[in-house]
């Protein structure tokens, strides 16, 4: 859930049930746990995980293990994914959904050239190992052919230029490890409120980001190892000639390119990335690359003005291509070529890339079945076809207007807290307010849907299917540039089991996947429902007052609308925010970067905090009722804390620990020892780990 333009994909992952057990907590817990007032009745569902407390943790030592411990205990991660837990739980539900819908696709035998076509059709080629063994590598004939024949520099830019794609993850694109040298990514401009512009941004690398090519830490000069070893191994089954050495020499040149590239937190100062150039700009600020064979390639040619988001590692990556022999390009080149369409080449291919990429770097001892992967090829290349159906048949029209009415009370959460603000200077309120009336909040699905007329699908021809859609979407996004704003554009697809904030846009995201049991559910009480989609929704919301979102007035353009005061203020307190996260060790010996996970624990705390308020905001001033022995704010906070319910594999850990703007689960659901109402809820006291006193508890909103 990121705060740029642009989440986190690979958000935490989990597999548990909803609980609606009527047991009441065992005598363990009282210590920890006011006594309950009398029984209410009727009462909603509870709408809590009931057997997942372990109540011989007291919250105020672990409020995670508290709230989940229980499940930790008996919870086994799947043989074919890196982590489980909530989100998983979730994702799992969403995938056998879109999996029904997929399967099913060409059951009714739809007409050629429709939606419904497209998909059995893409489904369908997926599945033929057959026809994907005898196409072998003729489907990247073109592209290998492209890169033999480079001679000169000039052939250089023009191959490097063609290969520029828009494939940028929305949620993570300051963090763009494409393996393509540059990365295309096309909104708002940071001064413009009216106009699409172009962005390009920092790749060239095929492992996880410049952490792993650059990190002194053991287990890191491992994965290079092992890394060299797989791209030796791919090149072999490519039949091609000397490919130890080329592996050696592909890596040093990945290295190089590393060293260029900008650190995730440079990449997210969103001041670092007002670099606006003209397409002449490029040779003189960024000397190295033949620009204008580059970009007339790309097709940007005609375009006048491109943001150089990272500008300093845009230079060096030019830089690279002058410096570097012509050889150790197309060496590279080949092997990236290979590297990322070796999923949809032939199983020996597929195996390769799935023991290093998943079994090495994250420890998943198990491919998934071949139409899991199938199903999410579909859902990433006709997202918006497959989530037309999805909202049809699973997101009803009440589910929307209950979200909704959520949400307004969120919003009138936030409307009040800025009110009740002491630090904030009266200017700066004002300005808030107005951003908080211009906010746009999408709830489950577009109002506008793709149009795939133009996009072929072939039922025999995976790779060629999953190249022509790349390349259309790259047309997509290139067709934008220099067009008015759509507020309403969304960046995730209706069956994503995410959510995120659009700056630029003024506006958030909320697909229909996550708005599902137990994030939410329109049979359980709103104590359930707030604590855990409201505290998602907080989150999002709370990023467009944060520090990233004070960069942005209510058109979107970068304009910092606090006073010296108020950011004063605000750095003080995340500052000690950014502490609280550099104490919780996740690995031993390895600890959070708060630095790095800042801008997310702020939206954290300050989500929980609007999420608790709203919550009240929804009783309408009568009391919560009691169920299955929990007060209304016991049930709020288990809720959050079983939002993170998760367990992940060691090596995707420090995987995340490298890539990641978001804390592990476990810490994040830490944040409670903030919100003074948490303490009252659990009876925590002074000398429990989670203790801190009133003035150490970071309060934003």
């Amino acid at each position: 859930m990121n705060t740029k333009t642009l989440l986190v994909a690979a958000i935490v992952c989990g597999l548990a049930a909803c609980s609606q057990s009527s047991a009441p907590p065992p005598p363990a817990a009282k210590a920890a746990v006011a006594a309950p007032a009398k029984p209410v009745t009727p009462a909603p569902a509870v709408g809590i995980d009931l057997a997942a407390i372990d109540h011989s943790v007291k919250p105020g030592d672990d409020f995670f293990a508290y709230a989940n411990g229980a499940w930790v205990k008996s919870a086994t991660i799947p043989p074919d994914r890196s982590s489980t837990g909530t989100f998983f739980e979730v994702f799992e539900k969403a995938e056998k959904q879109t999996s029904d819908l997929i399967q099913n696709a060409g059951a009714s035998h739809p007409a050629a050239g429709s939606d419904a076509r497209r998909i059995a059709d893409y489904y369908a080629a997926y599945m033929d190992e057959a026809a994907i063994d005898k196409a072998g590598l003729d489907p990247l004939k073109p592209g290998l052919d492209a890169i033999a024949a480079i001679k000169t520099r000039a052939d250089l830019a023009r191959v490097l230029g063609s290969s520029l794609r828009a494939d940028v993850d929305p949620i993570n694109a300051t963090n763009f490890h494409t393996e393509n040298l540059f990365g295309l990514f096309v909104t708002k401009g940071l001064q413009d409120a009216s106009t699409n512009m172009a962005y390009l941004l920092q790749g060239g690398l095929a492992m996880p980001s410049r952490d792993y090519y650059l990190s002194t830490d053991k287990a890191m000069a491992e994965f290079r190892d092992k890394y060299k070893a797989y791209v030796g191994a791919l090149l072999k089954q490519a039949q091609i000639a000397d490919a130890d050495a080329k592996a050696a020499k592909i890596l040093a040149l990945e290295k190089k390119i590393a060293q260029a590239q900008e650190s995730l937190v440079d990449s997210e100062d969103v001041h670092q990335a007002d670099n606006v150039w003209s397409t002449a700009d490029f040779a003189k600020k960024a000397p190295g690359l033949d620009w204008n064979a580059y970009f007339k390639a790309a097709g940007l040619d005609k375009v006048e003005k491109i943001d150089a988001w990272q500008a300093k590692a845009i230079a060096g990556l030019s830089a690279l291509t002058a410096r570097e022999s012509l050889e150790a390009w197309k060496d590279l080149l080949v092997f990236h070529t290979l590297d990322s369409a070796a999923p949809l080449l032939p199983r020996a291919f597929a195996d390769l890339h799935f023991g290093f990429y998943d079994q090495t770097l994250q420890g998943t001892p198990q491919q998934r079945e071949r139409w899991k992967r199938a199903v999410e090829a579909t859902n990433t290349d006709l997202g918006d076809a497959v989530g037309q159906m999805y909202v049809a048949k699973y997101f009803p029209a009440s589910s929307k207007e209950q979200v909704q009415a959520l949400v307004k009370n969120l919003v009138a959460a936030f409307d009040k807290g800025i009110d009740n603000l002491a630090w904030m200077a009266p200017q700066t309120k004002a300005k808030a307010k107005e951003k908080l009336v211009t906010l746009h909040v999408g709830v489950g699905y577009p109002e506008t849907w793709r149009n795939y007329s133009a996009l072929e699908i072939k039922p025999d021809d995976a790779l060629g299917n999953h190249l022509r859609a790349v390349a259309f979407e790259y047309a997509h996004q290139k067709a934008k540039i220099g067009t008015p704003i759509d507020r309403g554009e969304w960046w995730m697809t209706p069956q994503t089991v995410n959510a995120v904030n659009l700056p630029l846009q003024n506006a958030l995201n909320f697909p229909a996947a996550i708005l599902q049991p137990p994030f939410f559910d329109p049979k359980s009480d709103a104590a359930a429902n707030y604590g855990a989609i409201g505290a998602i929704i907080g989150h999002e919301i709370s990023h467009s007052f944060d520090n990233t979102g004070a960069d942005f007035d209510a058109q979107g353009r970068m304009m910092n609308w606090w006073t010296p005061a108020d950011a004063a203020h605000f750095t003080a307190a995340t500052d000690a925010l950014a502490k609280q996260f550099e104490g919780y060790e996740a690995l031993p010996g390895l600890n959070v970067n708060g630095k790095q996970t800042l801008g997310e624990d702020i939206a954290d705390v300050s989500g929980l905090t609007a999420a608790y308020a709203a919550y009240h905001l929804s009783l309408d001033g009568k009391p919560a009722p009691t169920i299955d022995g929990l007060n209304g704010d016991q049930r709020f906070f288990l809720a959050f804390g079983q939002d993170w319910r998760s367990k992940m594999r060691d090596a995707a850990l420090r995987q995340r620990l490298a890539t990641d703007v978001h804390a592990p689960a476990q810490f994040r659901a830490q944040t409670v020892r903030n919100i003074d109402a948490w303490y009252a809820a659990f009876d925590v006291t002074p000398g429990e780990k989670l203790y801190l006193a009133p003035e150490q508890r970071v309060k934003i909103w």
